[in-house]
């Protein structure tokens, strides 16, 4: 007799199957069980266009959360109705109130605030940063590299499976080759203590590691910024040596621009921000830029020139001062 399976869990395997990252995993699985709470535990296949509206609308009006999040709900909605209970939401034309958007200009950091935090920041993390603003890396590109992803060879950093799936590589900065150089000897010194103590195995994405089992264990796919200690794998269970927890590096990073009384709102992506603004205003150009940045469209990448224009103006005279 065939057990059937409980609808977060199908949810879960699906997300596994179509290879989303662990974090988008908890996210929707997140909103998928508040929807179906505000529907008094209803079951999503009894529900339909009305009942997505009515949480959507709900989220907007009654919970004011932020567009970004509420797309984000509305993905997990979509996720679940699409890829685990097989309905075709295109024909339903969901209707919701749609929480207000405000387009924000990126917050950007100087050259010089650059490396006051990057001189105040914890030195095992200061790499990490230094490759964010270096390569324009949002925090996940960084913290996902292998060493395998840095070639020396040809001055390259290949960033694959990015957030818009299209891999792209950067030019490696020549003033962190050096200490490239020295962190994958680290890497690859802590790599052989941990196949001697029994551990040694990575995380290795979709299918590779059933095709290519003995990857699993090779020094080149070793994560090029690693945790400190060994880590239990949330999906496999397995004992690995995981990479830098994210949320430790954005506290590292805010702990640096407090020290340097930077009053700016420091976060792990306005090392991006800051990158492709400085590169605008070297005169590299927006086709360039965007991609290097991995963006979809140069619409995207636009925002940036908003930036530099209002770099400008703060060099216009007040009344005040004529």
């Amino acid at each position: 007799m065939q057990v059937k399976r409980k609808l977060l869990d199908l949810v879960r395997d699906k997300i596994r199957f179509k290879h989303y990252s662990f974090s988008t995993e908890k996210t929707y699985v997140h909103w998928i069980k508040q929807y179906i709470l505000f529907h008094s535990k209803k079951h999503p296949i009894e529900m339909a266009k009305v009942e997505i509206e009515e949480y959507l609308t709900k989220l907007a009006t009654k919970d004011k959360v932020s567009p970004t999040t509420q797309n984000q709900a509305f993905s997990a909605l979509l996720f679940l109705y699409k890829e685990v209970l097989g309905v075709d939401v295109s024909q339903w034309n969901i209707q919701a109130l749609r929480a207000q958007e405000r387009k924000h200009i990126p917050v950007v950091l100087t050259k010089e605030e650059v490396q006051s935090i990057l001189q105040n920041i914890s030195k095992e993390y200061s790499l990490v940063v230094y490759m964010m603003y270096g390569c324009g890396l949002r925090m996940s590109e960084a913290l996902n590299m292998r060493l395998k992803d840095i070639d020396f060879g040809f001055n390259k950093v290949y960033i694959w499976d990015s957030k818009s799936l299209k891999d792209r590589t950067v030019p490696l900065p020549q003033k962190l080759k050096e200490k490239l150089l020295e962190q994958v000897q680290v890497v690859q010194t802590l790599h052989k203590q941990d196949l001697e103590n029994g551990f040694g195995s990575v995380y290795i994405p979709y299918a590779l590691a059933k095709k290519y089992p003995r990857s699993q264990t090779e020094t080149k796919w070793q994560y090029l910024f690693p945790m400190k200690k060994i880590s239990t794998d949330p999906r496999s269970k397995e004992k690995r040596r995981h990479h830098v927890h994210p949320q430790t590096l954005g506290r590292n990073i805010k702990v640096a621009a407090l020290k340097v009384n930077l009053n700016k709102r420091v976060t792990s992506h306005i090392f991006r921000h800051s990158y492709a603004t400085h590169l605008l205003q070297a005169g590299v150009d927006l086709r360039s830029i965007q991609e290097l940045l991995g963006h979809k469209s140069v619409e995207t990448t636009m925002i940036y020139t908003h930036v530099v224009s209002e770099m400008n103006k703060a060099q216009l005279i007040s009344p005040l001062d004529f």
